[in-house]
C-alpha cells in the first residue's frame, strides 16, 4: 500500500471515541510515548513550538479526575449542580488509560491563534498516531480546564486547551 494510502485510511478512520467506551487496561509505554512524541512534528511559525503535553496515568489520573469534579462542584450554582455530571467526571479518568493534559505555551512573538493552531495540529497526530494503534481518543475541552492552572504548575504564558483521553476500546480489548 502507498503511503498516500495509508495516510488516508488513517484519517478517513480517524475519531473521537468517549471513555466510557473504553475497557481499562493499559496502554503499552512506547505506544503512549510515540502518540505523545507525535504533537512535536506540528509545524509551528518561528519555530516556537508551543504545545506542552503532559501525561497522567495510575494515581495521577486518578487524583485529576477528582480535582476536576472539585472544580465543576466549587464553580458549579447549586440550583446547576447536577450529581451524575460530579461524579461523571472522576469516572471519565478512571475509565481512560491515560489523560495527556494538552498545553499551549504562548511565545509572544507571533499572535496566540497560531500558536493555539500549532497545538491543534499536534493533537491531530496524536489523534491520527493513536489511530494507527488502535487506541481509542478523545479530546476533551470541559469548562475545568480553566481553572487547572495551580495545579497545573502553569506559568502566566501558559494556558490548558483540554484532555486528550485514550483507551483500550472493548471490543477489541483482550
Amino acid at each position: 500500500m502507498k503511503n498516500s494510502e495509508i495516510l488516508k485510511t488513517l484519517i478517513e478512520s480517524r475519531k473521537s471515541t468517549f471513555p466510557k467506551s473504553y475497557a481499562g487496561g493499559n496502554i503499552e509505554k512506547n505506544v503512549l510515548e510515540e502518540i505523545v512524541s507525535s504533537a512535536k512534528f506540528a509545524p509551528s511559525h518561528k519555530r516556537t513550538k508551543p504545545g506542552r503535553f503532559k501525561v497522567f496515568e495510575g494515581e495521577e489520573k486518578l487524583e485529576l479526575g477528582r480535582k476536576m469534579a472539585a472544580i465543576y462542584k466549587e464553580i458549579t450554582p447549586e440550583n446547576l449542580f447536577l450529581e451524575k455530571k460530579y461524579n461523571d467526571i472522576s469516572l471519565k479518568s478512571e475509565q481512560a488509560s491515560a489523560i495527556v493534559v494538552i498545553n499551549a505555551n504562548f511565545s509572544g512573538l507571533v499572535p496566540e491563534w497560531e500558536e493555539v493552531a500549532s497545538v491543534a495540529m499536534g493533537v491531530q497526530n496524536m489523534y491520527l498516531t493513536a489511530t494507527a494503534h488502535g487506541i481509542a481518543c478523545y479530546w476533551s475541552t470541559p469548562k475545568m480546564i480553566n481553572y487547572l492552572s495551580d495545579f497545573l504548575s502553569l506559568e502566566d504564558n501558559q494556558k490548558c486547551l483540554g484532555l486528550f483521553n485514550l483507551g483500550n476500546l472493548a471490543e477489541i480489548a483482550e
